[in-house]
């Protein structure tokens, strides 16, 4: 069977593809460390849950408006003033999870051939998304010395005359890296110079390490009419399987992709809508106080890692992720974490399932209890002095 040719290309998740050999390996008996998939460990906070509750039975579980109830826009764009994000709540477009409004934008904004820069290592969905709204993805380095951001000449050299679109991601995946606000500001001469648009995607925004929040390049001068921000609850409100994520973008913007809303998902649920607006307005102290826990055990899992033989970590300014260099290990990263899952029981992500920038690095989620990320090192550590015998 022929199919489009912009599906030609697409590939599933390594994180779902690694979950799912590592619940086929749980069934037959062994014992798997999870630490391949970014979600948080924890339940959904007690009132968001109950507002959920209350919402289905308040019969918030009809139709509704493609765009998200106002209520929720509103508390979305009072939130984003707390950011320095100056927005009105008609210029916010809820979705069913992030993805829809990471690719919608895409779909409204890209004609066959323009160009998209997106950083290696990366979320997968990026390139993906791209060439699914006809794009030509161009991949941009990571650098590990620079905290893994950009290299600012590099980044320009890639960038042309078809050049549409620039996606930024901080704090990152699979990094954890955070863009500090002087490459911000270069990026945003950059854009303006070249005249592209930035899709900033902001979902791990609140998982910080610092005293300071991520800056977001919406807010330095003359890039807010070229700037849309994704973000979402799932990270920050252990709500990945509620679906609930939003975009920021120029009004006119906001219109088209409320319109492919409509036609492509109809609405997000309500009873969910219902419960991301208590999330935003009461859910403050629990979010800053599981950072904390993040942070804890960052700081463990990383010192871990760091014992190993072969394996040199940074330690991550953001997200709840771990990117070990282990290209000293002297095996490829798709081999390596391959055989960590199957010989170790201690399932990861290879690096290059980020791109091929990711080679020499494995990805760990930190979301996990301190005891699970003490045995995984414990397990990784056996496994590596082994194959270093």
């Amino acid at each position: 069977m022929k199919f489009a040719a912009r599906i030609q290309n697409l590939k599933s998740e390594g994180a779902y593809r690694v979950m799912g050999l590592a619940q086929a390996l749980e069934k037959e008996g062994q014992d798997i460390v999870h630490l391949e998939i970014g979600q948080p460990d924890f339940s959904t906070f007690p009132p968001i849950a109950e507002e959920g509750k209350r919402a289905i039975d308040a019969g918030f579980t009809r139709y509704n408006p493609p765009e998200g109830y106002s209520d929720l826009r509103e508390a979305i764009a009072n939130y984003s003033k707390t950011r320095g994000i100056h927005a009105s709540p008609s210029q916010v477009v809820v979705g069913p999870g992030t993805k829809p409004v990471l690719l919608f934008p895409l779909l409204a904004l890209l004609e066959k051939g323009d160009e998209v820069l997106f950083p290696n290592p990366g979320f997968p969905s990026y390139p993906a998304d791209i060439e699914i709204a006809g794009g030509i993805p161009v991949s941009v380095p990571l650098v590990e010395a620079n905290s893994f951001s950009f290299d600012l000449d590099e980044l320009e050299s890639r960038i042309t005359e078809k050049t549409k679109l620039l996606i930024l991601n901080s704090p990152a995946n699979p990094t954890g890296g955070v863009i500090a606000k002087a490459d911000l500001m270069a990026i945003a001469a950059l854009a303006k110079k070249h005249d592209f648009w930035v899709l900033s995607d902001e979902i791990y925004s609140r998982l910080v390490y610092s005293d300071s929040p991520a800056n977001s390049i919406y807010t330095l001068e003359g890039m807010s009419e070229r700037t849309l921000i994704v973000d979402g609850f799932s990270k920050s409100y252990a709500m990945t399987g509620w679906r609930l994520g939003y975009a920021i973008m120029p009004e006119v913007l906001a219109e088209k992709v409320s319109l492919l809303l409509t036609h492509a998902v109809g609405c997000t649920a309500g009873f969910t809508q219902r419960a991301g607006i208590v999330a935003i307005q009461q859910c403050d102290e629990p979010v800053h106080d599981v950072v904390k826990t993040y942070q804890q055990r960052r700081n463990e899992f990383v010192h871990g890692l760091n014992q190993i033989d072969g394996f040199n970590c940074r330690l991550p300014e953001g997200a709840f992720y771990a990117f070990p260099n282990v290209s000293e290990v002297g095996i490829p990263s798709s081999i390596l974490a391959k055989k960590l899952l199957n010989e170790a029981g201690v399932a990861c992500l290879s690096g290059t399932d980020f791109g091929i920038n990711g080679e020499g690095y494995l990805r760990f989620s930190y979301a996990a209890s301190k005891e699970q990320l003490a045995k995984a090192v414990d397990r990784i550590g056996t496994f590596v002095s082994k194959i270093n015998k």
